[in-house]
């Protein structure tokens, strides 16, 4: 693989419960909406589970994912293609963590804040749904 080992550890609050965090992160569903400018490759199941396999694409980028672990507080992406890395989130009420380690050419740590706000962004109209429905 060309490229630089780089890595990141980036740890954000957001308004939003540990259960809604989780179900953004691993129901694919959401996981799709809120990382709404990545394709994913067909076919993937309702839920992230270990030993997943999807593949992501922005244009001739593509980000192979292999799920190691996923459960109530955490989520381990094995990467490889534009990536060889893993990718981990940890969350809990009000906050996430995102640690991203790999050698690639892209820019990782501009790439992890971007789906952070991202992800940020999604819970905050997460919770504006919810208001608006009670």
């Amino acid at each position: 693989m060309l490229g630089t080992f780089q890595q990141s550890h980036l740890r954000i609050e957001v308004e939003a419960n540990e259960q809604t965090i989780r179900d953004s992160l691993l129901q694919t569903d959401k996981l799709s909406k809120w990382m709404g400018i990545a394709n994913f490759s067909s076919s993937l199941p309702e839920k992230l589970e270990k030993g997943v396999t999807f593949t992501t694409s922005l244009g001739l980028i593509e980000i192979a994912h292999e799920v190691q672990t996923a459960n109530n507080h955490c989520l381990r992406l094995l990467l490889s293609k534009s990536i060889d890395g893993y990718h981990e989130w940890y969350w809990g009420d009000g906050w996430i963590q995102s640690r991203l380690e790999g050698i690639s050419l892209l820019p990782l740590n501009l790439g992890q804040t971007f789906s952070l706000m991202r992800l940020r962004q999604f819970l905050a109209s997460q919770k504006t749904s919810a208001m608006k429905d009670s």
